[in-house]
């Protein structure tokens, strides 16, 4: 391998990438768009994936895989490119035939046409991956295979040799219509990383103890490095992942150890109560009886508050499990022993319904509740303000507002944080400091099993309310098309005439806000005139002032509308026990989670309820908005494997682990949000055995070492000092 002399000595980290052979200005610039800024990133820039020589076969030979519907990889030449037009659909259907020295190979896209048309040229080769079938006259196809290009046409591409004559393993990297215009695809992506592993790998810093290398039986991080790219094996390959996985790992659960021992060393001043009257006499009035999960949570809450330590827990539990009426009789310890509370929720509308539950739940009760949003006005502010100065507050609830300077409390010893995911790690410290060492309880209605947890929240206890009431029915849902509409407006009516209500939401999306409440309003104006024009509807969407909104909401619950028409207001807030469907438009384009609470608004009855999802994939075609191909079809297919999901079961962990693999812990919980750092090879779901290892190495280190001072640690403390400094001052002030 060749090693640049100077290398050893060099900051990869502030090494401009433009300065390596075959870059430049203009591919660096390109390159900074997707984060990749020195060496350092570009060394980090990880195969999507791998083309292994015992996995490619001959095309004379697909029929045996066929059969066994495995997944296999053809290396081919492009012999022809053609379209046709579908007889049923008029959309224009891409052929693309292949070669290889024992026959003909057709791949078949039936999506993508006007990106394929201009893709390939006749003579360049190709790595095509798929499950092989045979159309009609028994020839082998590949439908929408993956591929990846190995040999330009008249060009010496020296994967091309070496799959064939070492039988190496070729590595296949993520690229974009934008790279690709500047020549980095995935063999673009090869020759340059070839030439920064040749010249920089050996530079690389190691940043674990020799201690942890030896006892896990580590690769060095730069033969890591180098493998991850270019392994001579297969072994090599899973050496250098298991290495990568767990640094990554490690120094996340190391930062979590950071923030706990930070907080565990905090002590609480002042004491609850041992025995509590309030949360006593709420139980006693409730026309309900709890759960025993609920009962267990409440039991892990009470240990918390008898310590002397400030509880910091995680609440999470299924759409409908009873969390707010946990968080209601914590509320209602602290405020019994002298102390104030505030409930912080993600949204105006989830802020104004948690008042008016908690509110009717606690009109018997001596216990002061406000609200503190956005849209009050000065003096009604003002007032608010001044209740929580003086103490005669007992309990505000309220949006991010809650946060702002100004708003100060006499005695703040209680936070609760509802919808968790969607607030940061600033905002929950900066409510945090206006107490003094408060207690935190936060919540969230996106279940993940306790080891995901234990990484998305690692600095929190955890506890699962993981038991539903016991005369809810589960909730049926079925996945129907525009052409279906006519039955659904029918069951709907049929539902109606049982004496049962029903919703029908509408997506409204911020960055088409606009456009998008006033197709809910025309579409409001159609339901009403020309399919339910017997039968009362309502319409509810964000922009209706507090007090209308709370009109619509309660006529909707007095039986005075048999239809709700409403945007994705109502994902939260509105418990309805005789609304019995839940209908909602364009469902490929809501999120997982966001789909399992709009179902959640039904079922909260003992009648049998439903969702009804309707699917338009063709939205995706016509809103690309400057997306190729690829990435719609990419989009329409995880849309579908959503709605799939949501028919196949009402379990919400399940559901969570399906968003997860969908669209990664990073995007469902905000990285930077979250002050968690982005994991860019290891996989919270897949590798659960080697975060548990990572885990408890760190807490065991942060036991052993809390400030790594030692020698042997010096490595451990250069890294996390230098990579973690804002998630380590996240973790001071949080």
């Amino acid at each position: 391998m060749k090693t640049n002399p100077q290398s050893k000595h060099m900051d990869l980290s502030t090494y401009p990438l433009q300065y390596l052979k075959g870059i430049g200005p203009k591919r660096s610039a390109v390159l900074e768009e997707i984060g990749l800024k020195s060496i350092e990133d570009l060394l980090h820039y990880y195969p999507r994936g791998y083309l292994d020589r015992s996995q490619v076969v001959r095309i004379v030979d697909l029929a045996f895989y066929a059969q066994r519907r495995t997944p296999v990889t053809v290396i081919a030449e492009v012999f022809r490119v053609e379209a046709r037009r579908a007889r049923k659909t008029n959309k224009m259907i891409f052929f693309l035939t292949v070669k290889d020295d024992s026959g003909y190979l057709t791949c078949v896209w039936f999506e993508g046409y006007q990106w394929y048309k201009d893709a390939f040229d006749i003579g360049e080769v190709l790595a095509l991956s798929a499950v092989p079938t045979f159309d009609v006259q028994g020839r082998p196809q590949f439908i929408h295979p993956q591929f990846d290009r190995l040999k330009r046409v008249d060009e010496d591409e020296p994967d091309w040799g070496k799959l064939f004559n070492t039988g190496g393993i070729i590595p296949k990297y993520r690229s974009s219509a934008a790279l690709e215009r500047v020549g980095l695809d995935s063999r673009g992506f090869r020759r340059i990383l070839r030439t920064a592993v040749s010249l920089y790998v050996n530079a690389v810093p190691e940043n674990l103890s020799n201690t942890l290398i030896s006892n896990l039986s580590l690769l060095p991080r730069s033969e890591a490095l180098r493998a991850i790219h270019f392994p001579n094996n297969k072994d090599e390959l899973e050496q250098a992942r298991v290495c990568l996985k767990f640094e990554e790992l490690f120094f996340l659960q190391l930062l979590f150890a950071l923030r706990r021992a930070t907080t565990q060393r905090e002590v609480r001043l002042f004491q609850y109560k041992t025995e509590s009257l309030f949360p006593r006499t709420l139980v006693n009035s409730l026309p309900f009886s709890l759960t025993n999960a609920q009962k267990r949570v409440l039991r892990e809450i009470v240990t918390d508050l008898r310590s002397p330590h400030p509880m910091n827990r995680l609440l999470q539990g299924d759409v409908g499990s009873g969390k707010t009426i946990v968080a209601l009789l914590t509320a209602l310890m602290a405020i019994d022993s002298g102390l104030q509370v505030a409930f912080m929720a993600p949204t105006e509308i989830l802020a104004e319904q948690h008042y008016r539950t908690i509110s009717t739940y606690l009109q018997n009760i001596p216990v002061t509740v406000r609200m503190l949003i956005g849209g009050h006005k000065k003096n009604e502010r003002e007032t608010f303000l001044e209740e929580l100065r003086n103490g005669s507050a007992n309990l505000v609830v309220g949006t991010h507002a809650l946060v702002e300077e100004g708003v100060t409390f006499q005695k703040l010893g209680l936070v609760i944080i509802d919808e968790q995911h969607r607030f940061g790690v600033i905002h929950r410290a900066t409510l945090r400091a206006k107490g003094t060492t408060p207690d935190v309880l936060v919540m969230t209605a996106t279940p993940i099993p306790r080891t995901l947890a234990m990484t998305l929240y690692g600095d929190l206890d955890v506890s699962v309310i993981d038991e539903m009431p016991a005369n809810r029915k589960p909730i049926r849902t079925a996945l129907r098309t525009e052409r279906d509409k006519p039955k659904v407006y029918a069951f709907l009516r049929d539902e109606v005439r049982r004496g049962r209500q029903a919703y029908i939401v509408f997506p409204l999306i911020e960055e088409s806000e606009k456009v998008d409440l006033k197709a809910a309003k025309k579409e409001y104006e159609r339901l009403q005139n020309e399919v339910f024009s017997d039968l009362r509807l309502g319409l509810l969407h964000g922009k209706l002032k507090t007090q209308e909104k709370d009109e619509v909401m309660q006529k909707f619950k007095n039986r005075e509308y048999d239809i709700l028409v409403a945007t994705t207001v109502i994902e939260v807030g509105i418990d309805v026990p005789n609304a019995t469907v839940m209908m909602i438009e364009n469902a490929e384009r809501f999120g997982l989670a966001q789909l399992h609470q709009l179902r959640g608004r039904v079922g909260r009855g003992a009648d049998q309820s439903y969702c009804i999802l309707i699917a338009d994939y063709e939205w995706y075609d016509k809103h690309r908005k400057g997306k190729d191909a690829l990435e719609v079809w990419d989009e329409k297919e995880k849309a579908r494997k959503r709605l799939e999901t949501m028919v196949s079961t009402t379990d919400g962990f399940k559901i969570a682990e399906v968003d997860l693999k969908l669209r990664g812990p990073g995007d469902i919980f905000g990285t930077r949000q979250s002050g968690m750092p982005e994991l860019k090879i290891a996989n919270i779901v897949e590798d659960v055995q080697l975060l548990d290892i990572a885990r408890k190495e760190a807490f065991k280190l942060m036991d052993d070492d809390p400030h790594l001072r030692s020698d042997e640690n010096a490595p451990i403390r250069t890294h996390f000092e230098k990579n973690y400094k804002e998630y380590i001052e996240l973790g001071k002030i949080g």
